[in-house]
Formats: structure tokens, C-alpha cells, sequence
């Protein structure tokens, strides 16, 4: 009998390879980063053989960490940076541009264009999302107005559309599937999420043919078999999810009104609502949680651009400290009530703002700010954001979260798990299993594998490993979330 599932996930920094056992807990782990390009202000762009070549890599590198055979996997299941899109030949499998990454703001202009001319209505009831470059429709349209070519062979059916997933789905398949899951869809622009197929109103608003876009299916469905060259075996892909999505999942959030919060590059705070499709009023998504027996459940979300990210840019672009890891010590020097505000907005400004004009910023320097305070300030913009979040959240649902649970690589900093649960003013969970992203696709794929019953036995393998309980006074609770609302009113762009 199979004793593991290896699970896919395709970061926007780095690709992993985990696999599982059937208990959800790690058994093995292999990691590969990847450069970030930025060939233009606001342009963020990937290698597409990066990323494919270190997903191979990861995947070879966990299964000879296991020392089993792979008859031991049963399967394996995909999650994925959503949004990012690319554009490939259908005969050779070659990327015939540089994947466009969901954080790229290219399309800003393009956006504001649609935006005046009165379709805003349009997308956000087919599609539950608002008119923003973070999103794939403008960015394909952008391929294929600006590749030498792109367009008239996409018209003639020669070329293959897809965000990460469906990319990796083409090479580990040897190009015999081409298809996505319903998160992934929701992601686009050009999926109605009510009806679930590609809506032929919006491929005509933003001019994409048809023929270039993937079959829709499952989160929890046969994809199709690796080629047995690439790993040794030929093996099941039983799931495909976006990789928040995937975290609601992996948390276990299956009934109305249980949520999470991922740290990772950016931050990702999802509600479940059921079978309904909330409309937000606050300018928050609603999006395809996961789709299992062709039922959709839906979820409403607030998208925050970076959060690791500013972790990363203080190592790497300011040199503050050389690990992550060090960002727990150094905050924990702060004195309290610090008053400066790192408004992270290197890619603009995400939900509920959406001014992808937006620029970073520090606010409160003061002669006596050291590394520690910009630190703390750029751990504390995450918990800040977090609280827009929720704040929207509370205006738009009947019932939200009474207690949050939380996951992502940042979520392992202690401190900044009491500042959030003190910032949010709610318990947050943090569970045994950190990996909960990879962990989704892994139940995913167990559930079409016949693993698990159902998302109940799922709903009982998590495990809450602390309990984060606020301990702030409210008063310097509000005083502090005030000035980071100053803060951010300064950064955003002239309207």
C-alpha cells in the first residue's frame, strides 16, 4: 500500500516538493529558489524553464530523500502561485515570453481604460473580482498585443494559455493535458464563477481566443499521469488548487464562516461562505474555494501584494540581517509603542485600496530608529493590513472569524503572531502543520485517490499546535492601527 503523496508547490519565490503521509504530516521536503526579474518599474517577471526546471528538481530531490521506492507515492497534487500567466507553442512546449507574475502592474493603464468606459459591473458579477493588473486577462492581452506574432498564432490555434498550474500540468504530462481547476479559473478575469465555464463576453471584452484557453475541472480530479521519464514512474495527478485556496484547505476551513491567513510572499485572508457567492461592498473578491463533484464552494477574499516579500527586500535590498530567522530576536528589541509605519506597497496597494500606483514608504524615523524598529515595522505592516482586511470583512459577511488560524513561512516568528493576534483583537491559531499550502493539494489528491472518505476525515487530521490570545490594551490598539491608516493615506496615488 502507498504510504505518502507528494505534493507541488509552485511559490512566487521558490518551488517545494513535499511529501506527505496520510496523516498530513511531513515526511520530507526538498526546496530550489528562483531569480525574480524585474525588467521595468512595476514589472515582475519569471523564467518559465526556472520554474519548471526546479520543480523537477524538488520533486526528483524528495522522492531519493525518502529512500523508498515510488511505488510508496500514490499520487501527486499541484498548488500554485495563481495569476501569473503564460503563453506557450503547443507542438514544441516552448514559452514564447517570460511568465508575467501576478504582482507585475504593466497593465495598470490598461485597467483604468475598462474601468472608465463603464465594465467594472460586468467583471465583478461573472467573475467576483475587480478590474486589476494582479489578475491574468490584461496580462494575456498584453502577450498578445506586444509578442512579434503572438496573436495571429494564437487565432490559429497554435499556441497554449495557462497560469503556473496548467503549465507544469503540460510538461509533467508531456503535453497530453491541458487543463486547470476551478480556483485557478476564478483567477482569471474570464471564468464565470456562477455558471463555471469561460464566459465568452469577457474573452471578447479583453480580446482573447478561445482556443488558447485550458479545460476546466475538479480541484480533486484525474489530471492525467507524469511522464515516466521525469520521475522514474508514471504517477497519478489527482489535484490541482491555487495555492490560498489550497491553504483553506489545508486548515481545514469546510464550513461558512471558518477562515485563514497565509504569510507567505504576499498575504491571503479567505473566508469560507458555502454555496453562496458573497459580493463584497468593500471592494474584497469572491473567488472558488474548491469545486469537488462539480459542486463549487466559494469564499471571499483580501489580496495584500507583499508580506514576506518586505521581509525579504529588508535582507536583500537593505541588508538589515542575513536570515529571516533573525527578524524574531530583533523585533523582540523594540520598545514598545514604536512609532514607525513601513508601508510596503513596492507593487502598489492591494485590497481594499487597489491603487496599483501606490509606492512603499517609511514613516516615524526618528534619531533613535535602528535596524530593530524598521523591523518590527515591516512584521507589523503585515498584522496592519491583516486588520484592513477584516475590517471589510465584518462590514460585509454576517458572521466572520472569531478566531483566525494562520499558516505561511512567516507565521513561525512567535512575535508577530501575538502582534497580530493583539492588532486583530481575535484568537489565532497556528497549527502543527505548517506546510498547510502543500498540504491542500495533497488532501486534493488523496480525496480523488480515495484516501479519504470525505472533507470531514480531512476536517479531523488538523491539529492546533498554539493558541495566540490578544493581550494589547485597546487604546494603544486603536492608536497604533490609526497611524498606520495615516501612513497609508500618504503613499496612495493621486486619484
Amino acid at each position: 500500500m502507498a504510504d505518502y503523496l507528494l505534493a507541488i508547490d509552485q511559490g512566487t519565490t521558490s518551488s517545494r516538493a513535499i511529501l506527505f503521509d496520510r496523516t498530513g504530516n511531513v515526511a520530507h521536503v526538498a526546496q530550489q529558489e528562483f531569480p525574480q526579474l524585474f525588467p521595468h518599474d512595476g514589472w515582475i517577471e519569471h523564467d518559465p524553464e526556472a520554474i519548471w526546471n526546479t520543480v523537477l528538481a524538488t520533486c526528483r530531490e524528495v522522492v531519493k530523500k525518502s529512500d523508498e521506492p515510488l511505488s510508496c507515492i500514490a499520487g501527486i497534487g499541484i498548488t500554485n502561485q495563481r495569476e501569473t500567466t503564460l503563453l506557450w507553442d503547443r507542438h514544441t512546449g516552448e514559452p514564447i515570453y517570460n511568465a508575467i507574475v501576478w504582482q507585475d502592474r504593466r497593465t495598470a493603464d490598461a485597467c483604468q481604460r475598462l474601468r472608465d468606459q463603464g465594465h467594472s459591473e460586468l467583471v465583478q458579477a461573472r467573475t467576483g473580482l475587480l478590474i486589476d493588473p494582479y489578475f491574468s486577462a490584461t496580462k494575456l492581452s498584453w502577450l498578445l498585443d506586444n509578442v512579434e506574432g503572438a496573436r495571429k498564432r494564437a487565432e490559429q490555434g497554435e499556441l497554449a494559455f495557462g497560469t503556473v498550474d496548467t503549465f507544469l500540468l503540460w510538461r509533467l504530462t508531456g503535453g497530453q493535458v491541458h487543463a486547470t481547476d476551478a480556483t485557478n479559473a476564478s483567477r482569471t478575469m474570464l471564468f464565470n464563477i456562477h455558471t463555471q465555464q469561460w464566459d465568452d463576453e469577457l474573452l471578447a471584452l479583453f480580446d482573447i481566443p478561445a482556443a488558447l484557453l485550458p479545460e476546466v475541472r475538479d480541484s480533486s480530479a484525474n489530471f492525467g499521469h507524469t511522464e515516466a521519464c521525469l520521475l522514474g514512474e508514471a504517477l497519478p495527478i489527482g489535484g490541482v488548487i491555487g495555492d490560498q485556496q489550497a491553504a483553506l484547505v489545508g486548515q481545514a476551513c469546510f464550513q461558512p464562516g471558518m477562515g485563514k491567513s497565509t504569510y507567505g510572499t504576499g498575504c491571503f485572508m479567505i473566508v469560507n461562505t458555502g454555496d453562496k457567492a458573497a459580493v463584497s461592498r468593500n471592494r474584497l473578491l469572491t473567488t472558488v474555494a474548491y469545486r469537488i463533484d462539480g459542486k463549487p464552494t466559494y469564499a471571499m477574499e483580501g489580496s495584500i501584494f507583499v508580506a514576506g516579500a518586505a521581509v525579504q527586500w529588508l535582507r536583500d535590498g537593505l541588508k538589515l540581517f542575513d536570515n529571516a530567522s533573525e527578524t524574531e530576536a530583533l523585533a523582540r528589541e523594540t520598545r514598545d509603542g514604536h512609532s514607525v509605519y513601513l508601508v510596503p506597497a513596492f507593487t502598489g496597494l492591494g485590497a481594499p485600496h487597489w491603487d496599483p500606483k501606490a509606492r512603499g514608504a517609511i514613516f516615524g524615523l526618528t534619531r533613535d530608529t535602528g535596524i530593530a524598529e524598521i523591523v518590527a515595522a515591516g512584521l507589523q505592516a503585515v498584522c496592519y493590513q491583516t486588520r484592513d482586511l477584516q475590517a471589510c470583512m465584518r462590514d460585509d459577511m454576517e458572521a466572520t472569524p472569531g478566531k483566525l488560524r494562520v499558516d505561511g513561512g512567516m507565521v513561525s516568528n512567535s512575535w508577530l503572531v501575538q502582534f497580530l493576534a493583539d492588532t486583530l483583537d481575535v484568537q489565532v491559531d497556528r497549527p502543527t502543520v505548517l506546510e498547510t499550502t502543500a498540504l491542500g493539494a495533497a488532501y486534493m489528491a488523496g480525496l480523488h485517490l480515495g484516501w479519504y472518505r470525505d472533507l470531514d476525515e480531512i476536517a479531523d487530521l488538523w491539529r492546533c499546535e498554539q493558541s495566540f490570545l490578544p493581550q494589547m490594551p485597546e487604546a494603544e490598539r486603536e492608536r497604533l492601527y490609526q497611524g498606520w491608516l495615516a501612513a497609508v493615506e500618504r503613499v496612495k496615488s493621486a486619484p
